[in-house]
């Protein structure tokens, strides 16, 4: 598997366990259908909360939001739609970016975009 994939599947983990902290409930990870898949879909206080996870390693080129694109926006509300379809009843939805920086030698920094629309 590419480093890229490790990174990935590492930190939906560690995001997962982090907004359990945050109280949040954790509905799916790795949700898909067809091409489309939504990292986390999670709920608290009433609102379903559709998490992109992006994980990277502290440079000054940039943090790992950044690399959230509108084309990946665009296919994560895709998703979304068919999630809904398939899933209906939820009367609030929240798009979140939880970007996980890592760093050698010290705690990961974990910063989350809420009700983000691209």
């Amino acid at each position: 598997m590419a480093d890229h994939n490790d990174l990935g599947k590492l930190g939906e983990e560690m995001a997962t366990a982090w907004l359990r902290q945050q109280g949040f409930i954790i509905l799916h990870r790795n949700w898909r259908y067809s091409y489309f898949e939504i990292d986390i879909i999670a709920q608290k206080t009433g609102v379903l909360h559709i998490i992109e996870v992006k994980t990277g390693w502290f440079t000054r080129a940039g943090h790992p939001e950044q690399h959230v694109s509108r084309k990946k926006f665009k296919r994560l509300q895709r998703a979304t739609d068919q999630f809904l379809f398939l899933n209906p009843g939820h009367s609030w939805v929240q798009y979140d970016i939880l970007a996980i920086t890592l760093m050698k030698g010290r705690e990961a920094e974990y910063f989350m975009l809420e009700d983000v629309f691209l």
